[in-house]
């Protein structure tokens, strides 16, 4: 590793390599966090007809236009409307129909008056109805057909993550089938001589294999699809062997964590360095200042993170998790940011761009570190108590109470 490179263009490198995978047509319900190659057109409008925005009487707003406690209203209920129902009943003057939310209005109807503005309310309410206020205003409490929607507008955009709003408005819109990405296939592969597998009892100089569930879960996260999970030695061709099961397995990315800096036993340096397919750095950062970052003969994008589980975290939500949201095509493929005033102090790195899990505080728009131990990279506990990155600029060399500072809001 020579000179440092910015994030940023570490990141061009990166997206610069990503290509969008191939899409396919589901069904709607089963295309949920998938991302829409093409937009989704509602097949009707929405509302579907005209129907009650509330329990009452639907009625001829010329008949009750006057209508006061001091000079009462008395209508002939003809019909009773109750959700789901088709009936379309003729309304003659002063004539009214019961209704309940969501039927359709019948056609002769104009208004709706709520129980809450007749003598009865709803305990008398078939035969006659005395309505005590006229309506506020002529339509009040008709949802018309189209007013959200009509057939053929875009209800999801092109490049947009069917969540669960946008699949809701996709199903109320008629719309049962999508053209959408397929998932990344990732493997992730943690090497390390001295990782042991969660649950195995700990001994001098081994540790938990803890990169390896944070990466599944951020994988999974991103709307990815994880097909292997190993644990491999420090050896080189342990590297070799588990790269070829990964793309055996179809992998379109494989993420390794560790063996990719400068010391003696590096077995992702040593599989890869000067076979010209991928590229080991120094990144101005920190934490993940070693970064290693190829594409492989097939295809395969390859990933060498470093080894720390802060690290891991910081480079996947920084280099990998916007290369998986840009192969599926995604609009937006960078977390949301937000100015907030720090509230506690602390003394960044010299020389590079700090990314400090932190603390936010929504309602007061502040921000803290989220451990009392500092910004080391192997301070795996603060984690838990992180939902948040505080940004700090390589030339900023103290961070005070009171200044405002960049935060990456992941949680």
């Amino acid at each position: 590793m020579t000179g440092r490179r910015t994030v940023e263009e570490q990141l061009a490198r990166v997206l610069d390599a990503v290509h969008v995978i191939e899409h396919e047509t589901r069904p709607v319900a089963a295309a949920a966090g998938r991302t829409l190659a093409a937009a989704a057109a509602a097949a009707h409008d929405i509302p579907l007809f005209d129907n009650s925005a509330m329990d009452g009487f639907a009625v001829r707003g010329a008949d009750v236009a006057d209508a006061s406690e001091e000079n009462p209203v008395t209508l002939r209920v003809v019909a009773d409307l109750p959700a789901g129902v088709a009936l379309d009943p003729a309304l003659g003057v002063g004539e009214a129909a019961r209704i309940m939310t969501g039927s359709p209005t019948p056609t002769d109807a104009d208004v709706i008056v709520p129980f809450e503005d007749t003598a009865g309310g709803l305990a008398d309410s078939l035969g006659e109805v005395t309505v005590l206020h006229a309506p506020a205003k002529p339509g009040v409490f008709v949802r018309r057909r189209g007013a959200d929607l009509r057939a053929g507008d875009e209800v999801v955009h092109a490049g947009e993550r069917l969540g669960p709003f946008q699949l809701a408005a996709a199903v109320a819109a008629g719309i049962v089938e999508v053209s959408v990405t397929r998932a990344p296939r990732v493997a992730v592969v943690s090497t390390g001589s001295e990782l042991l597998a969660p649950g195995e009892a700990p001994a001098r100089g081994r540790i938990p294999d803890s990169n390896g569930p944070l990466l599944e879960q951020l994988v999974a996260a991103a709307d990815a699809e994880v097909v292997l999970v190993a644990r491999v030695p420090d050896e080189a061709d342990a590297v070799r062997a588990v790269t070829a099961e990964a793309v055996a397995r179809g992998a379109d990315v494989i993420v390794f964590t560790g063996g990719v800096s400068a010391g003696a036993y590096e077995p992702v340096r040593g599989a890869f360095d000067g076979g010209g397919q991928v590229e080991f750095a120094a990144v101005a950062m920190q934490p993940g200042k070693p970064q290693a970052f190829g594409v492989l003969e097939n295809g395969s994008l390859v990933f060498g993170l470093p080894g720390n589980p802060v690290s891991v975290a910081v480079s996947f939500e920084v280099f990998v998790r916007p290369a998986l949201l840009a192969m599926q095509g995604r609009s937006a493929i960078h977390r949301p940011r937000a100015a907030f005033t720090a509230d506690a102090s602390w003394t960044p790195p010299p020389g590079r761009r700090q990314y400090l899990p932190a603390v936010v505080d929504l309602a007061a728009r502040t921000v803290r570190p989220a451990t009392a131990g500092g910004s080391g990279s192997h301070l795996a506990g603060g984690l838990a108590r992180a939902h948040a990155f505080a940004i700090v600029p390589a030339e900023v060399e103290t961070v005070a109470v009171g200044d405002v500072i960049d935060v990456m809001l992941v949680g």
